[in-house]
């Protein structure tokens, strides 16, 4: 049998270390084995899946009835035990019938001092638990090399670039704040890589604000909270993604401010990026708003043409010269897709992929045809104004009333259901939106949002109605 961990990762994390080999002083009698049924997965999985989550995971110990296999992480564990514990067991049972279990560990240097794997007694679980580092959680692709700057991110970029260099803290925290896709992420990982470039002895962890949570509530369940404080606390860099995530999550936040004063107080350096300035962050307590705008503030804009430009031309020649494409091709989609930079690199790739496996040439022609469904979406920008003015006719209400602060519930609905479609269909934050309903506060627009969407799950007619509402709007 195989006893599956609860984790669930977030893509942060997704690179580890990779040895594809066994920890000194394991007996090899089960090598061969173990060397089939990594063949087997390599071929089931593909390559790509087999290199990113299997590649690094060895053969600890076996024997006729008992196989342990180890990881170099608790998250890589985490991942693998229960996606491929299953399927690995078959393997193993294939090998070796006799076989009725397959557990997983996490390999550590800190266990015993042998530098092999310990199974942790908490709760008797198959799937044992060694409280392992973190890593730094940075993906060497998102350097600073790869990130193309403009107009729209040349400030939050200088600043980066001042963070990762400085031998003390310009700036504590810096805060970098924008929509989705823009490259905030990027400039996070920039960052750490160019810091622990310059000086290898930095600690530097990078985690989602998702990853943050997952891990102190781990670390709550595990009793080792000590031990999750050590791992924050004593980093010489931290940097928070996707800060908004924990708001509203009291503990976590509460984790989180404690962490933050405590290295500001040691002068560490802290990055945070959120997808709105600090003072907009919902559900954040005032406290956590204040330090989080305490220090510098940047933002990434939305993209202009110039800067979609560069950054298509700087993919492609990432891409080598079997994926080359036409000036004119990548000044149309420049044009044509205008929302967000992962968007952007996504038709690119998509256009790049079906050519080739074709076997076509790229032309602009074969650019619309390939890519017909993106630009036909990218191509429509919904506006608040349209919203306002489609759904005001469709309940036969005046567009006035949008703004107004007549709370009758034949004005309060399409209200609620307009700031819902705005909040779906345009990049605009819930700060924006609320604007543009007569100066109404964000948490307004938040609960409007949240009324709109529990009732498409148990109204049929206001499912409908949302539904002929986004596609009259996004044709």
């Amino acid at each position: 049998m195989i006893q599956h961990s609860d984790g669930e990762p977030g893509g942060d994390f997704a690179q580890a270390p990779r040895d594809g080999g066994r920890p000194a002083g394991a007996g090899g009698a089960f090598d061969g084995h173990w060397q089939r049924v990594r063949d087997k997965l390599r071929q089931q999985l593909g390559n790509r899946t087999f290199e990113r989550w299997i590649e690094s995971v060895s053969l600890e110990s076996a024997d006729g009835e008992r196989v342990v296999l180890a990881a170099p992480t608790r998250f890589l564990r985490d991942w693998v035990a229960p996606r491929y514990g299953d399927r690995i067991r078959a393997l193993w049972r294939a090998e070796i019938p006799s076989v009725k279990t397959v557990e997983f560990v996490v390999r550590s240097a800190l266990a015993a001092g042998d530098g092999r794997a310990r199974p942790s007694p908490a709760g008797g679980a198959a799937v044992a638990a060694l409280d392992g580092e973190f890593g730094t959680g940075l993906d060497e692709k998102y350097g600073f090399e790869t990130f193309v700057v403009g107009k729209p991110n040349e400030f939050a970029h200088a600043a980066a670039l001042k963070v990762s260099e400085a031998d003390d803290v310009p700036f504590n925290p810096f805060y970098i704040h924008g929509g989705v896709g823009l490259g905030k992420t990027h400039l996070m990982h920039a960052i750490g890589l160019r810091a622990r470039a310059l000086r290898p002895e930095r600690r530097v962890i990078y985690l989602s604000a998702e990853r943050f949570m997952y891990e102190f509530i781990r670390a709550l369940r595990f009793e080792s909270v000590m031990g999750f404080k050590e791992r924050v606390r004593s980093v010489d860099l931290l940097l928070i993604d996707d800060v908004q995530f924990i708001g509203g999550k009291d503990s976590t936040q509460e984790e989180f401010f404690h962490t933050f004063n405590a290295l500001v107080t040691d002068r560490k350096q802290i990055v945070v990026s959120g997808d709105r300035l600090p003072g907009d962050l919902e559900y954040m307590e005032e406290r956590m708003r204040s330090r989080l705008g305490s220090g510098l503030a940047a933002e990434v804009h939305a993209t202009s043409y110039e800067l979609r430009l560069g950054i298509l031309q700087a993919r492609v020649e990432r891409m080598g010269k079997e994926s080359q494409v036409p000036a004119r091709v990548l000044e149309f989609l420049a044009h044509k897709i205008t929302g967000s930079v992962r968007e952007l690199e996504g038709a690119l790739t998509s256009l790049v992929a079906h050519a080739t496996l074709r076997g076509r040439e790229i032309t602009l022609d074969s650019c619309q045809d390939i890519l017909r469904d993106k630009l036909r979406t990218a191509g429509r920008r919904v506006t608040i104004e349209e919203i306002q003015n489609r759904v005001a006719d469709y309940y036969s209400i005046r567009v006035s009333e949008m703004s107004s602060a007549r709370r009758a519930q034949v004005v309060v609905r399409p209200r609620h259901v307009a700031m819902y479609l705005a909040k779906e269909l345009t990049s605009r934050s819930l700060p924006e939106i609320g604007r543009r309903f007569g100066n109404r506060d964000h948490t307004t627009v938040l609960h409007a949002v949240r009324r709109i969407a529990g009732l498409r799950e148990k109204d049929a007619q206001m499912a409908e109605d949302v539904e002929f509402l986004k596609r009259m709007l996004e044709r």
